[in-house]
């Protein structure tokens, strides 16, 4: 029990390190989640499309528990009518009931969720490149302060590398995509990998994204697809690669339109979510979820993420 409760304390330290620091880094206020929307809000995140939302009625009105709060962040900062550079973070606690079970995989998922309003001109490349940055700043500054409350030594690189997943194909091509990951990631230790959810030129997507957040399908000025990221370290506890966030410029107006059309997903125009990104009531904003459990796996050098979440077999 005493090791038990020293790894509790650990945790919420750790958690109140990490949140300060990419409030700092990133400007965000710290806003309240909710836990569960309305079904026919289009506020849920639908994940790849197969996945299915805890399900439940009040007063004869459908909701789901959220699976992330990737589209409700935007939509509460129009609510906020929050300027541009400003944004906001939440604690976020979601049921995926579909999540295969592995070492880094659990039907609780844990985030801390942040969106932020940029302008429409800056929804770019540099914008998704400079607030990756900031997040490994902070990450940087959170293992320096554990090493004097820990006394221990540093496990992130000293540089960030940067690569798009069409680079990455180029230089394992016979590699799948989660190899790519262990090998690059390996070489680098903290990798911010662009460009995922769009078409690569193996006629395959690195992974798969929903077509109504993240912009994956814009080119940059090389022709490769994706304003959107996933922050990727490597683990020397797991020996592997560690995905600890994924993030994004959101879609725009017409975006949102090309990217429902070539997931199939045209109907969803009509839910209230959708419609008003297309009459322009929401913002512009750059955001995304950063695992709460695995950071704290990575930092604590767990194996297993069951040893750093509450345990529910009695």
């Amino acid at each position: 029990m005493e090791r038990k409760l020293e790894t509790e304390k650990q945790i919420s330290e750790i958690k109140e390190i990490v949140e300060q620091e990419l409030m700092k880094q990133l400007n965000l206020t710290k806003v309240v989640a909710p836990l569960y929307v309305p079904t026919n809000s289009g506020l849920n995140d639908n994940l790849n499309g197969i996945e299915k939302p805890v399900t439940f009625f009040i007063e004869n009105r459908e909701y789901q528990v959220v699976h992330s709060l990737a589209k409700w962040k935007r939509w509460y900062l129009g609510e906020l009518k929050t300027s541009p550079g400003e944004g906001i973070v939440a604690n976020m606690v979601a049921i995926r009931t579909d999540e295969q079970q592995t070492n880094i995989h659990s039907n609780l998922v844990d985030q801390w969720d942040w969106e932020k309003v940029v302008r429409k001109e800056d929804r770019s490349l540099n914008t998704l490149i400079d607030h990756g940055s900031k997040i490994f700043k902070a990450l940087k500054i959170v293992e320096l302060k554990m090493s004097d409350l820990y006394h221990r030594g540093p496990i992130l690189p000293e540089k960030m590398k940067v690569i798009h997943s069409e680079d990455l194909l180029q230089l394992y091509p016979n590699l799948t995509a989660k190899e790519r990951e262990d090998a690059i990631t390996k070489k680098f230790g903290f990798v911010l990998l662009l460009g995922i959810g769009g078409m690569l030129s193996n006629g395959k997507q690195h992974d798969l994204r929903a077509p109504d957040y993240d912009d994956w399908s814009t080119c940059d000025e090389d022709g490769k697809p994706g304003l959107n990221a996933d922050i990727l370290v490597w683990n020397p506890a797991t020996e592997a690669s560690l995905e600890l966030s994924s993030m994004g410029v959101r879609v725009d107006e017409s975006v949102l339109v090309k990217q429902l059309e070539l997931t199939g997903n045209q109907t969803r125009v009509a839910l209230p979510f959708h419609e008003a990104i297309l009459k322009g009531k929401l913002p512009y904003t750059i955001g995304g979820g950063i695992g709460q459990s695995r950071m704290i796996m990575f930092l604590l050098q767990k194996s297993e993420i069951v040893e750093v979440q509450p345990i529910f077999e009695a």
